[in-house]
């Protein structure tokens, strides 16, 4: 990909050996420019409002300031800067906090140089790049998410559930449990909320594929 200006990175990262690679690295690329060096969130912060870098490439467990604050700080002064977290962990917690936080992007530091010269090319035109972990990570915690829906259904609400996925409306479903219309619709709508779904064909989806009923 080739970019009209030299791409100016600021690298974060607590150790000095990382922090001299990704210098050797970015020296190897003619579209892309060291601009600054931190050794902690804090320093990044500083530096960005000094330096103003387009990609940050940021270290998430360091003393003094996490990554994923410092990179809450730098979007929230500077919006325009894209942060590309670079890490040695995979866990979820880290991946979440970075993204929340406003990383565009979550790599690991076993990334290969032309990979991650990609990577920040992408960020700099605004394009989001996550290493499979992270997305397999977050696939995961999606799952057991959807899993969880469902798990604090009273047993009435179960029940109720299963007449819709049978088909039946909410005068239908009072008949059956011999309920006021009024007290089937408010189990009808307490079910809907408990997973989080819109509509009566969304809860009988969800109940089918999570096999609650």
């Amino acid at each position: 990909m080739n970019t009209e200006k030299t791409i100016q990175v600021l690298i974060t990262d607590d150790h000095a050996v990382v922090r001299n690679g990704l210098s050797s690295f970015l020296m190897a690329y003619d579209d892309l420019e060291l601009v600054g060096e931190a050794k902690n969130g804090e320093q990044a912060v500083l530096l960005c409002d000094q330096i103003q870098p387009d990609i940050v490439l940021m270290d998430l467990v360091m003393p003094t300031m996490d990554g994923a604050t410092a990179i809450g700080l730098i979007k929230q002064k500077h919006p325009e800067i894209q942060v590309l977290a670079l890490t040695s962990y995979k866990e979820l917690k880290l991946v979440q906090s970075a993204l929340k936080a406003g990383a565009i992007g979550y790599l690991l530091k076993d990334i290969s140089a032309p990979d991650l010269a990609a990577a920040i090319r992408s960020a700099f035109v605004g394009k989001p790049t996550l290493a499979p972990e992270a997305v397999e990570a977050l696939i995961h915690a999606s799952q057991e998410s959807d899993n969880l829906l469902g798990n604090d259904l009273t047993e009435r609400e179960r029940e109720v559930l299963t007449l819709m996925v049978e088909g039946l409306n909410n005068k239908q479903i009072s008949e059956r449990l011999f309920v006021s219309q009024s007290t089937a619709k408010s189990h009808v709508s307490n079910v809907l909320t408990k997973l989080n779904v819109n509509s009566r064909t969304e809860a009988v989806s969800f109940a089918l594929k999570n096999k609650l009923v």
